[in-house]
């Protein structure tokens, strides 16, 4: 099992996570720096971690690609993608490599609405709101039932980034909500485990204005898995012979 960390300046939390990862039931962690101005990349390295530096800033959708490249060439079998900025809990790692282990699912995610830790952990009023509305919206569209589709915490089987064309979505937040809807269209099983939230100053979070180019995206996205499934169209994301990400 492969932890990798989509950090950009993330020197204030990264110390906090990596202590609460349990070292042994973790072969590797893996952190991808985004071109942080905040020395991540050399803090990374002082405690050890496999460190991947990107000379550019290549988006939060680009750092995944190169995490999950990263953990496909160290022979992960489990990756589990954890944001650096003590958001989401690392104990909570053993549930969610349990539900890939167990060979019942595909995916696992750590929801922060199952339960009632989303807005108690201080998640942005405006931000739930959006969440509830583009969740409903998109199990409408995607016949799906999951609690959210934008939360940061997820554990993949290597068969799904493998087959996945991940090399196609986008390099932003959206790169997100596309694999899960890659995941859907393709029929992989997707599991959530409830996973209480912290916002704190330093906590990543993506503003106003990018939300609202956003939603826009998450809209499309679902407009084209449509299409796809009736047969009208065959994007470059919903086709396996596009590019991967190995």
């Amino acid at each position: 099992m492969v932890v990798v960390l989509p950090a950009y300046n993330a020197a204030n939390t990264l110390a906090d996570t990596v202590t609460e990862i349990d070292d042994a039931m973790v072969e590797e962690i893996i952190l991808v720096d985004d071109a942080s101005q905040d020395g991540t990349a050399a803090l990374a390295e002082g405690v050890g971690l496999v460190t991947v530096r990107h000379a550019r800033n290549m988006g939060y959708g680009g750092n995944q690609k190169t995490c999950y490249r990263a953990a496909l060439t160290a022979n992960a079998d489990i990756v589990v993608m954890l944001h650096p900025d003590y958001q989401y809990t690392p104990k909570l790692l053993p549930a969610m490599v349990a539900l890939i282990d167990s060979g019942l699912y595909d995916i696992a995610l750590g929801s922060r609405i199952l339960g009632k830790g989303a807005r108690r952990g201080g998640m942005p009023l405006y931000r739930y709101v959006a969440n509830r509305f583009l969740t409903f919206f998109q199990n409408v569209m995607l016949d799906e039932k999951l609690s959210e589709f934008s939360t940061g915490y997820r554990a993949f089987s290597r068969q799904v980034l493998e087959q996945l064309p991940l090399a196609e979505n986008s390099d932003d937040f959206l790169f997100d909500n596309q694999i899960l809807a890659q995941a859907i269209y393709f029929d992989f099983r997707i599991g959530e485990v409830t996973c209480p939230t912290r916002y704190e100053p330093h906590s990543s979070s993506i503003n106003v204005w990018r939300w609202m180019k956003y939603v826009p995206g998450v809209i499309w996205t679902s407009m084209l898995f449509l299409l796809a499934k009736w047969g009208f169209v065959r994007p470059a994301i919903f086709s396996l012979g596009c590019r991967r990400l190995i």
